[in-house]
C-alpha cells in the first residue's frame, strides 16, 4: 500500500506563491509518472499538473505559466511550485501517480484571499 505525504499548503494572498511537496512511499517512484491534483469545494477532482518519468511536464491550461511540477527521484518526492496564485486556485492538493491508482493521501489545503 503506497503512502502519499502531501505538506506544504497554506493561507496566501493572490499573487503570492507556496511550494507543495508529496513524498511516497514506493520503491517504484521513479518508473511512474506523478501528478498533482486538486478538489475545490463542490467540484471533482481535477489534474492540474503530471511530469513523466522522463521528467516531461503537462499542464492544465488553468495553471500554464504558474505552476511548475518536478521531481526528485532519490526522495521519492514531487514538488509543485505555484506562482501568482489566485483565488480560484483555493482547493485542497493532491498528488498520485498519473492514473491515479494509488489510494489518496489526506491532501493540503491551498487557500488565496483576494
Amino acid at each position: 500500500q503506497v503512502q502519499l505525504v502531501e505538506s506544504g499548503g497554506g493561507l496566501v494572498q493572490a499573487g503570492e506563491s507556496l511550494t507543495l511537496s508529496c513524498v511516497a512511499s514506493t520503491t517504484i517512484f521513479s518508473f511512474v509518472g506523478m501528478g498533482w491534483y486538486r478538489q475545490a469545494p463542490g467540484k471533482q477532482r481535477e489534474l492540474v499538473a503530471g511530469i513523466t518519468t522522463a521528467n516531461i511536464p503537462n499542464y492544465d491550461d488553468s495553471v500554464k505559466g504558474r505552476f511548475t511540477i518536478s521531481r526528485e527521484n532519490a526522495k521519492k518526492t514531487v514538488y509543485l511550485q505555484m506562482n501568482n496564485l489566485k483565488p480560484e486556485d483555493t482547493a485542497v492538493y493532491y498528488c498520485n501517480n498519473d492514473r491515479p491508482s494509488w489510494s489518496w493521501g489526506q491532501g493540503t489545503q491551498v487557500t488565496v484571499s483576494s
